[in-house]
């Protein structure tokens, strides 16, 4: 059958569009292939995930023992709250690291490595402080031993120090992090920390201390 002009340019006009449209369809899967590489294990990516999952467990340990050890109810609202977003901010980083089918721990690999720091400081691991900010098992302990003003005088004063630390690790990753939503989850933390330290800051002159 002959086409005459008008359909022989509808014609064109057709095969133009797909082939334009083939060639967006090539661009398209070209551009979902040059996906970001998977962090690796020594990456900061991977550091970050791992010891801010262990500096969070303590916060929430802490926020668990001070709920326990008080009434107040303004010490209690801020326990929950730490112990709730950071348990759900080390389920998120966890889960990262599973994805990426890193190890949740590394052997051999001091904490901070990934930032150029080692070691815990002048506490030394075996108390328990593996990481800036950290508590040691003393200062743990004699939380569980305190009540009343005295556990939450203790449990402000040794969150503020811990939040500080965080911050410390935050910071260095929304600095060496790689992977966008890491980054965004550690600039989150320093926001959300500091103005929880002057609040805690707050609480404490309410208290005398």
């Amino acid at each position: 059958m002959r086409l005459n002009r008008t359909q022989g340019a509808a014609v064109s006009a057709v095969a133009l569009a797909l082939l334009f449209a083939g060639g967006a369809v090539t661009v398209a899967s070209a551009d979902r292939e040059e996906t970001p590489r998977t962090p690796d294990s020594a990456s900061a990516d991977a550091g970050f995930a791992r010891d801010m999952s262990v500096h969070h467990q303590q916060a929430v340990e802490m926020s668990f023992i001070v709920r326990d050890r008080t009434k107040d109810e303004e010490v209690r609202r801020l326990a929950y709250d730490i112990a709730n977003t950071q348990a759900n901010q080390r389920g998120m980083m966890l889960g990262w690291l599973d994805m990426w089918g890193l190890p949740k721990v590394q052997s051999g690999v001091e904490p901070m490595t990934w930032m150029g720091m080692g070691g815990s400081g002048d506490t030394g691991p075996l108390d328990g402080a593996l990481m800036p900010g950290m508590a040691t098992n003393a200062q743990l302990d004699e939380l569980r031993k305190a009540s009343g003003r005295e556990a939450e005088v203790l449990y402000l004063k040794l969150m503020t120090e811990h939040h500080r630390g965080g911050v410390h690790m935050a910071e260095g990753c929304a600095q060496k992090c790689s992977v966008d939503i890491e980054r965004g989850l550690a600039q989150g933390m320093v926001d959300a920390q500091q103005s929880e330290i002057a609040l805690m800051a707050d609480m404490l002159r309410k208290r005398g201390a």
